[in-house]
């Protein structure tokens, strides 16, 4: 099983359409296209009766202290933790692909629905609906696919795993509001096989 996409080159820089935010030279950051990039698939293992897919960022900083500060930058040293993207379960087994902008064509202020996406599959919520909290205009609970958005003074490139599960089960039990950890604990014992490309994104300038 490999998966494939004409966007995401395995590591290679993803493209600003794809991406949540881009460099502002005015404001360091602006919003981008945040659309979901087309992905393909083939040679799935005998006994797979659903797919899952998760997009997760693993460089984010583990405290904010720095993170977007003016005069400041994001030690590379410092420890890193996990940032979900992306989180669609119970992918029909027959599917094969999903095309360019059927999960999120734009950035919708306090997330997307959950529940059926367009792109095949079921939504769960991504980091962004921790990130945005405390935001009185962009708090809610984020949906599906929101893309790149790494600290605009960060030190290190960032890297985005978009993994592909094939399961010996139609359904992974979960429903309303779940998210990345849940799913990955919903799946263990189910995976049949796995596939993954890893793209790369940055908004320092300074390493672009």
């Amino acid at each position: 099983m490999k998966l494939i996409s004409n966007q995401i080159k395995d590591n290679q820089p993803i493209p600003v359409t794809n991406a949540f935010g881009k460099h502002d030279k005015h404001s360091h950051v602006a919003l981008s296209d945040n659309r979901n990039p087309d992905l393909s698939w083939d040679k799935a293992p005998e006994g797979t009766y659903s797919f899952v897919l998760i997009c997760h960022d693993p460089d984010v900083p583990s405290r904010p202290d720095d993170v977007n500060q003016e005069g400041r930058e994001v030690p590379a040293d410092l420890p890193r933790v996990d940032f979900y993207h992306w989180v669609l379960v119970d992918i029909p087994a027959g599917q094969r692909q999903i095309a360019a902008g059927a999960d999120a064509d734009g950035i919708a202020a306090k997330g997307k629905p959950g529940g059926p996406s367009p792109a095949g599959g079921i939504r769960g919520i991504n980091s962004y609906t921790d990130w945005f909290a405390d935001d009185t205009d962009m708090g809610g609970d984020y949906y599906g696919y929101d893309g790149p958005c790494p600290p605009w003074n960060d030190s290190i490139v960032h890297h985005y795993q978009f993994t592909l599960y094939a399961l010996d089960i139609e359904s992974c039990g979960l429903s309303g509001r779940f998210d990345g950890p849940e799913v990955l604990a919903a799946i263990e014992g189910h995976v049949l096989a796995s596939t993954s490309i890893t793209g790369t994104y940055v908004i320092n300038p300074r390493l672009a």
